[in-house]
């Protein structure tokens, strides 16, 4: 098995590329060993000293670092590889039976109506087929979380790579809130929701 490793923009963070699916169309993020409990690569990564981070997206694992000087990616980059490859040498699923974990950091208990209800599909559709395979390419991903239709303000989740990055308010200002504003005229601004 050969697992191919990229950068992203964000420095504390490493993309991992198994060659094969991973969170398929159920992307997870953990943010914690508490979170990731429920998955056997999950709680691998989270052993390795300096992990703070993992994101499983539809065909990579992204890890993030502790920002400690002692904790560089040329010591840690190993034991990341070798967890991984663990994990798919050992046919394990990726959760244990009825314990999927992790964020779905959206909010689909608000129900939307009418013109509203119109402009949020809008704002999904392009975050689905424009922002987030492009996001995906640095590592994160990028998710609907709310829109506030008296105020025009879309609230979104930064996973993966994107969360904590240092280029991430850009991403999110001048890329995302810029293409938004120019195809859906009612959206005034995006924020990042915690």
């Amino acid at each position: 098995m050969f697992i191919q490793t990229e950068e992203t923009p964000n420095p504390l963070t490493l993309k991992f590329l198994p060659g094969r699916d991973v969170g398929g169309d159920q992307a997870r993020e953990f943010r914690s060993p508490d979170e990731a409990e429920g998955s056997p690569l999950g709680r691998a990564l989270f052993d390795i000293d300096g992990v703070t981070r993992v994101y499983f997206g539809s065909d990579f694992v992204t890890v993030t670092k502790a920002d400690a000087a002692s904790l560089e990616w040329k010591h840690m980059k190993a034991p990341v590889l070798a967890a991984i490859m663990d994990h798919y040498t050992s046919g394990q699923p990726l959760f244990d039976a009825g314990r999927e974990t992790g964020g779905d950091d959206h909010d689909d208990d608000i129900v939307y109506e009418g013109d509203t209800a119109a402009i949020v599909a809008e704002i999904k559709d392009l975050l689905d087929t424009r922002i987030r395979p492009a996001v995906a390419q640095d590592g994160g991903d990028i998710l609907f979380n709310r829109f506030e239709a008296e105020t025009g303000v879309v609230w979104l989740h930064m996973r993966g790579s994107c969360s904590g990055c240092p280029s991430s308010a850009a991403t999110l200002k001048s890329g995302v809130e810029n293409m938004l504003k120019y195809y859906v005229p009612e959206v005034t601004a995006v924020e990042q929701a915690l």
